[in-house]
């Protein structure tokens, strides 16, 4: 169980990689020809209503509501009930989807005004902001279509193609920039050819297991419903971190223009590793906590469940602390060309290093929120994300004041340090609860990995520490020598602390028991 899940966590870390590499790509064309500037800010916050939505509900709720139900259906219904199953879905799916984009674009004034009430100051951005989120924000049902139809390739142990899928649109906005690397516009319009390219990406796939029927409307199907009353809990409950993040999108655009800006690279960082590792060990563990579900086995959940915390505890602490460690030379490397400044290097090191903070927080929820829903367990999630929620915005509005009263230079890394405060909440809760039930019961040799775990780690920061240059080095120096010396840091570091576990006695063996 645990090496199959191993190889399949492998094979989406591989292909998110790629989709990572090549939305760092993308960003450094963001930055280099865009900046933080105001037509920058319009842009994102165009951009991060669609996603808002796409990770909430088609990566958040949607699949979080239909991937239990699909997996029971196919493992205990002929495959004609599973095809129907996936018919109803995609039709009922798509038709409101189809109502939700139409309302979306009439009302872009007012859901701008709502998402960013700051721009109202400035009509051009307004304006600009307008004319964007209506290109962007027919992303929204294409990419719910795309997630339903990964849900299904991921029930089938399919994981290689969905996870690719997103470098459709990495490869859309770079292409972009051959057109016309001067105009914000050209973005939007890239935004919306890649949701389109995104759907039709999974078809051959699903055809080629008998899953590509001709949807059909059945709001009043039973198994549709049943998915409508998991999800709409899960609406909130699986959304924490979106919602946190959104928040902090709007209090950003009530401060000096380039706040959005650089909460988003600081983000866009954040969720590199996040994205390689914590979502890929997620997405591999639902499909598996819901089959045992169904099949009534509470060992194998929990062993599960175990599992991936283990795995996301290896990868993700020291991927946490080099986000922290190197925040300053990252942003750097990666961004600090042309119109991106030291200034903007300076601000957005300060929001990355309070994001992660919050790293392991975010993680954590991405492993723990499957165990309630696999189980089809919805309301205790939402009440926990409610707690986490409310925390954030109670803090958020304190850091930020606090900022200002200070006169501290970067008030909106306050919004991102609530954010990773409001994870770790969430995520506490989640865990107290799941060993208050029962359902997760730690497996032996916790006390050893954690000991191996801290000892790596802290080897791993004492060499970045000793060796890494001042951040004023950093920006002085060229676009070879920060390549050079970030890959230098990372593969001593890399090598330091894999090097220390295996000294330590940890072995892959360790993570492809089955127990």
């Amino acid at each position: 169980m645990s090496k199959s899940m191993l190889k399949s966590s492998g094979i989406v870390s591989l292909m998110t990689l790629l989709s990572r590499v090549l939305g760092f790509v993308r960003d450094v064309m963001f930055a280099r020809a865009f900046g933080a500037s105001a037509g920058m800010d319009a842009f994102l916050v165009a951009l991060k209503i669609p996603n808002f939505g796409r990770r909430m509900f088609a990566e958040g709720a949607f699949s979080q509501a239909f991937v239990p139900v699909f997996t029971e259906v196919r493992t205990t219904r002929p495959h004609e009930e599973v095809r129907d199953l996936v018919a109803v879905t995609m039709g009922t799916l798509g038709g409101v989807l189809a109502i939700i984009t139409l309302v979306g674009c009439l009302a872009a004034p007012l859901l701008l005004w709502l998402f960013a009430p700051g721009f109202g100051g400035d009509p051009a951005k307004q304006a600009l902001g307008t004319e964007l989120l209506r290109w962007t924000f027919p992303y929204l049902m294409f990419i719910s279509l795309t997630a339903m139809a990964s849900g299904v390739l991921n029930s089938y142990g399919q994981f290689a193609i969905p996870a690719i899928t997103p470098v459709i649109l990495n490869l859309c906005l770079i292409g972009s920039a051959f057109i016309d690397s001067q105009s914000v516009q050209v973005l939007a319009y890239a935004v919306f050819v890649a949701g389109i390219l995104q759907f039709m990406f999974q078809w051959p796939a699903l055809r080629k297991l008998g899953m590509l029927p001709r949807p059909r409307w059945g709001w009043k199907d039973l198994r549709v419903r049943r998915i409508i009353t998991l999800m709409l809990p899960i609406l909130f409950g699986a959304s924490v971190q979106q919602i946190s993040l959104l928040l902090d999108t709007i209090l950003a655009s009530l401060l000096v223009n380039g706040s959005v800006s650089w909460l988003y690279y600081a983000d866009r960082l954040m969720e590199f590793p996040l994205g390689i590792f914590s979502i890929a060990v997620a997405t591999v563990v639902l499909p598996s906590l819901a089959a045992q579900h169904a099949s009534r086995s509470p060992e194998d959940f929990s062993a599960t469940l175990d599992w991936g915390l283990r795995t996301i505890l290896l990868i993700g602490v020291p991927a946490a602390m080099g986000l922290f460690l190197l925040a300053g030379p990252l942003t750097t490397t990666l961004f600090q060309y042309n119109a991106f400044n030291p200034h903007d290097v300076r601000m957005t090191t300060w929001a990355l290093m309070a994001y992660a903070f919050g790293f392991m927080g975010f993680s954590l929820v991405k492993v723990l929120i499957p165990g309630f829903y696999a189980r089809q367990e919805t309301r205790l999630p939402v009440r926990f994300g409610l707690v986490a929620i409310v925390s954030g915005m109670v803090m958020s509005g304190t850091f930020v004041g606090l900022s200002v009263l200070l006169d501290f230079e970067a008030p909106h890394a306050g919004l991102a340090l609530a954010t990773s405060l409001s994870a770790w909440i969430n995520a506490g809760l989640l865990f107290r609860r799941l060993r208050q039930d029962g359902v997760y019961r730690p497996q032996p040799g916790w006390r050893g990995f954690a000991l191996r775990l801290l000892a790596a780690n802290a080897v791993m920061a004492v060499l970045i520490l000793a060796f890494s240059p001042a951040l004023s080095a950093w920006i002085a120096a060229g676009l070879q020598q920060r390549g050079s010396w970030i890959l230098g840091l990372v593969t001593a570091a890399m090598a330091a602390y894999f090097a220390t576990l295996w000294l330590s006695g940890m072995r892959p063996a360790h993570f492809r028991r089955s127990r």
